[in-house]
């Protein structure tokens, strides 16, 4: 493989090829091969995006048109672990912003953004279901109920 980014190791390069490999002839693969890629490195980096479109021989402009326009897909990094804090209606009345504001506070990120460290992404999102919890919090997959700009850093330390 002769294109390497700091951003991606070599074992990372290496699932990709296999991703790429095990989808090139199938039709319509690029949402697959995007949603296995991204799970391997975690965001698309344009050295990433020009690889696939080589290896799926597809034009850059395509896969990137791909990326960019589902939310699904991210072209700026990600932490290793991602806070998704809901603002819907019941949570906001409870303090969904306080504990947004809390966490911005103490990490030094914006909604949107990413911990320099990459230890946190932040979200904000409309509704994680949980209203009877609210406000809630999800972080990794995991439903944190009830949280208070008071309690949010002590749940956020036993994620490293």
């Amino acid at each position: 493989m002769s294109c390497c980014s700091e951003e991606i190791s070599q074992e990372m390069w290496k699932e990709v090829d296999s991703v790429i490999e095990r989808h090139r002839e199938t039709p319509g693969a690029l949402i697959t091969v995007l949603r296995e890629a991204q799970n391997v490195v975690g965001w698309f980096p344009q050295v990433l995006i020009e690889y696939i479109a080589k290896g799926m021989n597809i034009p850059a402009s395509d896969v990137f048109g791909v990326v960019s326009f589902y939310s699904l897909f991210s072209l700026k990094p990600k932490g290793r672990n991602s806070i998704k804090v809901c603002t819907g209606t019941a949570c906001y009345v409870k303090g969904a912003r306080e504990v947004i504001g809390r966490i911005s506070g103490e990490f030094g990120i914006a909604e949107g953004e990413t911990t320099e460290d990459r230890r946190f992404d932040l979200e904000g999102v409309r509704c994680v279901g949980a209203c009877g919890l609210a406000p809630a919090m999800v972080v990794d997959g995991d439903v944190h109920g009830d949280v208070t700009a008071d309690s949010v850093l002590k749940i956020l330390e036993k994620y490293s």
